[in-house]
């Protein structure tokens, strides 16, 4: 089940070009740089109440977020639901006809689960479902 907007995406050239308006102009805070080899990219994450801004740096010129920026320029790139079952999410989401760029979930960044449904199917939105795993409590 679906539980908030986790976060909103943002494909910038640089992080660091880019933090500068976030923190200046609209007052955030960066709490964490991260790189997501899985994903060829580089994240910086701000947050707001709930919900945080996640920018996306390329890691090379093959990364997905490269190509993005070719196509489109810097700007909105996804939107990220969390859920508490990102599997269960994307299942939930391919019985009902969605394409997943994703089938099982991937690791993403905070350590999280994520899967994509590809934006032609989601009326033109690139869409994430993300979880936090459960941690397995192991007897002492």
């Amino acid at each position: 089940m679906l539980k908030k907007i986790d976060h909103i995406g943002i494909a910038v050239h640089s992080i660091t070009d880019a933090r500068a308006f976030y923190e200046q102009a609209l007052g955030l805070h960066c709490k964490r740089i991260e790189e997501v080899p899985s994903q060829q990219v580089r994240t910086a994450f701000f947050s707001l109440g709930e919900t945080k801004i996640e920018l996306l740096e390329p890691m090379g010129e093959n990364s997905p977020i490269a190509k993005f920026l070719e196509r489109q320029g810097e700007g909105v790139h996804h939107i990220a639901y969390h859920s508490d079952n990102t599997a269960a999410q994307l299942e939930q989401a391919a019985q009902a006809g969605c394409q997943l760029i994703n089938p099982t979930p991937i690791p993403g960044a905070g350590g999280k689960q994520i899967g994509f449904l590809h934006p032609k199917s989601t009326h033109g939105v690139l869409t994430e479902i993300c979880s936090t795993p459960q941690c397995s409590k192991q007897p002492k």
